[in-house]
């Protein structure tokens, strides 16, 4: 049967189209902080500018005068050769060469190693509003784990009202009306041994090898709100195990109410396969119905090992079919 692609009740949070962030200078250096100790050094009227292009350039044939092809529109990162080069310079040649380079509306510069800015091109970085980067990270480390993080600012992202946890090894995103126990389901859940990455507000992104992630917004992250109980702080009562700061997401749950009509979207025998869309991308869908006295647990954690018995190639109803199917041949 052909895969649907289910669109929820008005009342649930919509598949987001999201958005392309524009990943500026400050947003970079906020990023970056604490993973890269880096800091300003000048140029802080310009921390507004857009990195058009997130990825870093090392702008070596640029100081030579070799301008064609040079990728003004990334963060230009300049290490030990760099630096050593430009010493080579008298000041004025440096400061004509550097002037011609900030004549390009370059989003910013980064110097590595704990490499001093030259005083003249602290002085232009005034001038121009151009911010001027540092860290005593080494070129090659700073590049790997900026790329990422440059790479994890600027792609696609929204938010969605949904429970995201870790079950068996595989994302699970909870979603629902308000009251239908999406955040008791993973508290049962997380008991059991599971992970929780975010309680009702899940922010989400498309990495580039197209897979959706999810993670809790910074400031929520780790707390979930119980009706009755109110809000608490999961690793303090269950263990650091018990959260985890992102997922991928593998399949959604949708909890709908028995009655609203929620027993006629179940699908009774997994033939009839619906997804969710996300920031284009399209994620299997469980429809569950919510009524008194059922389990939602543990469906959740069967529903998760069901899904990876079906990636492995094992598809029950199909299965169940070909039995019928070779018991009535025999029977013939």
């Amino acid at each position: 049967m052909k895969p649907q692609v289910s669109e929820p009740p008005p009342s649930f949070s919509p598949s987001a189209a999201g958005i392309t962030p524009k990943v500026t200078v400050d947003d970079f250096l906020n990023a970056a902080r604490g993973k890269l100790g880096i800091e300003i050094l000048g140029g802080k009227k310009g921390l507004h500018r857009v990195i058009e292009e997130p990825l870093l350039h090392r702008p070596g044939l640029a100081l030579a005068e070799f301008y064609s092809h040079f990728p003004f529109r990334r963060l230009q990162l300049f290490g030990l050769s760099e630096c050593e080069y430009l010493q080579t310079l008298g000041p004025e040649t440096r400061a004509a060469r550097m002037a011609r380079l900030f004549e390009f509306n370059m989003p910013g510069l980064v110097f590595t190693w704990g490499q001093p800015a030259f005083p003249e091109i602290i002085r232009l970085a005034e001038e121009h509003a151009l911010p001027i980067l540092s860290t005593k990270v080494e070129t090659v480390h700073f590049t790997n784990t900026a790329t990422l993080l440059l790479e994890d600012l600027s792609t696609p992202a929204c938010k969605v009202h949904a429970t995201l946890l870790h079950v068996a090894g595989l994302g699970v995103l909870i979603e629902g009306k308000p009251g239908l126990g999406k955040s008791e389901t993973a508290l049962g859940l997380i008991k059991r041994g599971h992970a929780l990455v975010a309680d009702d507000l899940t922010c989400l992104r498309r990495d580039t090898d197209g897979n959706l992630i999810g993670r809790a917004s910074p400031v929520t992250r780790e707390y979930m709100e119980i009706r009755g109980v109110g809000l608490i702080h999961v690793p303090s009562i269950f263990g650091a195990g018990s959260v985890t700061d992102s997922s991928r997401i593998d399949f959604v749950i949708t909890l709908v109410s028995q009655d609203d009509g929620g027993d006629n979207l179940v699908d009774r025998t997994g033939d009839n396969e619906t997804y969710r869309t996300f920031l284009g991308v399209h994620v299997r869908q469980i429809i569950i119905a919510v009524a008194p006295g059922r389990d939602l647990v543990n469906l959740v954690e069967t529903a998760a090992m069901e899904y990876k018995l079906r990636a492995a190639g094992r598809v029950a109803h199909r299965e169940l079919d070909a039995r019928i199917k070779q018991l009535h041949t025999q029977q013939k």
